[in-house]
């Protein structure tokens, strides 16, 4: 199976008419009529396929051409929060894991002061990405500030890489931040330097600096929801049965960006690769070596230009389950049928990261899909302190939404989404 974004078709004959006519209902019956099918084609192979050894990392690859290697799979801290949180990080490290994504950030900076405890004497073992929300305002000066504060709490005198952070601005690419990280790397601090991004400007900012040659690394949100070829693989399953309703988030060219960073020698790194992570969705479809997780990392491994993702990782058990996904062949039919499966589940009750759709619908100015990413992380990440932290950054919360009709936004979500009250919901649960 191709993942390559050459395979995008356009629209197709559909018996029950075109694109919003395919309903939540539908979705449901085409979920269970690939996962029947795929089940039944794919259970015989399946055990065989799966060793009962330890789950370990099985593959590396060189980022880009950073001189970084990476596992395929590397550890997220988004959630690290408490000195208990390290054994966590030592089973990583034993079962192979080497590469460990933090962020200033991140818990307050709690995470990378739990990192940098953890990996105390371990240092030449590993690699380490770490980030900053760098705006244009922000002087060379401050910014190496910044970093080297990063590098007091990680234990470490350089980082391999260094990401402008959650990038949606290209003015934030601007002369300042390209001053400190030419600065940076010149004195040793930074092997590599990046921008991460997951929302509605990423594909701008991706090829802004591509063009002008910033960035030696991506780290961007990328699922098998966002890649073309995955509704040609459901379809191969069910015919023409399945209608044209468009399934690919509206970040239409990522595919293509990551493709051009790959061939450009740019490390292309994946995240948010599991669309939500609403686990508890799906486990009563799930078996041992067959679960959403890892089908869903398996899709995006098995695309030529990603050479790794990054996945917070919370429990000894989660690492485990994740790094069965590790130097696996590409997703089979029993994959499909989970990953279509899961988009049926939630068909109409997620929003689509990177999406973007609603953002002028507001008059008040409420930043919906920054509201709606931390509703993510309050439900179904189920971290809920970390949502309140970044609920209470944002510039222009959901609390104008509590004396709004809904009119103006009404209608303004592809998936169908009733965002006022969703809006009205999370400010009551975030504020």
């Amino acid at each position: 199976m191709s993942v390559s974004s050459k395979n995008a078709s356009g629209p197709e004959s559909s018996p029950r008419g075109a694109g919003n006519d395919w309903t939540r209902r539908d979705f449901l019956r085409a979920g269970s009529a690939v996962g029947t099918a795929a089940m039944a084609a794919g259970a015989a192979g399946a055990g065989a396929a799966r060793s009962p050894a330890a789950p370990e990392i099985r593959k590396r690859v060189e980022l880009g051409r950073t001189g970084v290697e990476i596992p395929d799979i590397s550890f997220g801290s988004f959630s690290l929060e408490a000195d208990a949180d390290e054994r966590v990080v030592h089973h990583a490290l034993d079962r192979g894991v080497t590469h460990f994504d933090t962020a200033e950030g991140y818990t307050e900076g709690r995470a990378e002061k739990i990192l940098g405890r953890a990996l105390a004497g371990r240092r030449d073992q590993v690699t380490l990405t770490t980030k900053f929300w760098a705006e244009p305002e922000h002087s060379a000066e401050y910014q190496m500030k910044m970093l080297e504060q990063s590098l007091r709490h990680l234990r470490t005198d350089y980082v391999d890489v260094y990401m402008n952070h959650a990038v949606n601005e290209v003015a934030r690419l601007g002369e300042e931040w390209q001053a400190f990280a030419a600065r940076a790397k010149e004195q040793g601090k930074i092997r590599a330097i990046g921008m991460s991004g997951h929302a509605p400007r990423l594909a701008q900012c991706m090829e802004y600096a591509l063009d002008h040659q910033l960035v030696d690394a991506f780290l961007v949100a990328y699922s098998f929801a966002q890649q073309p070829s995955f509704k040609e693989s459901v379809k191969a399953y069910l015919s023409d049965w399945l209608p044209s309703l468009d399934i690919v988030a509206s970040q239409a060219r990522l595919p293509e960006l990551i493709g051009r960073a790959h061939a450009e020698g740019v490390g292309v790194m994946v995240m948010k690769t599991l669309k939500g992570a609403r686990l508890n969705d799906m486990r009563p479809y799930e078996r041992p070596g067959r679960t959403f997780s890892q089908a869903a990392f398996r899709w995006v491994l098995a695309d030529p230009s990603v050479d790794g993702l990054v996945v917070t990782m919370t429990s000894e058990a989660q690492i485990d389950e994740y790094l069965e996904a590790s130097g696996a062949e590409a997703p089979d039919r029993e994959d499909l049928a989970l990953l279509a499966r899961y988009l049926a589940k939630n068909a109409g009750s997620s929003c689509l990261i990177g999406c973007g759709d609603c953002m002028s619908s507001c008059p008040a100015g409420v930043s919906i899909p920054d509201v709606m990413r931390m509703r993510m992380y309050d439900r179904d990440y189920g971290k809920p302190a970390i949502a309140r932290s970044e609920y209470a950054r944002l510039d222009a919360d959901a609390s104008a939404c509590l004396g709004c009709s809904g009119a103006p936004c009404a209608g303004a979500c592809p998936s169908g989404l009733e965002i006022a009250p969703l809006l009205r919901d999370t400010h009551r649960r975030l504020a």
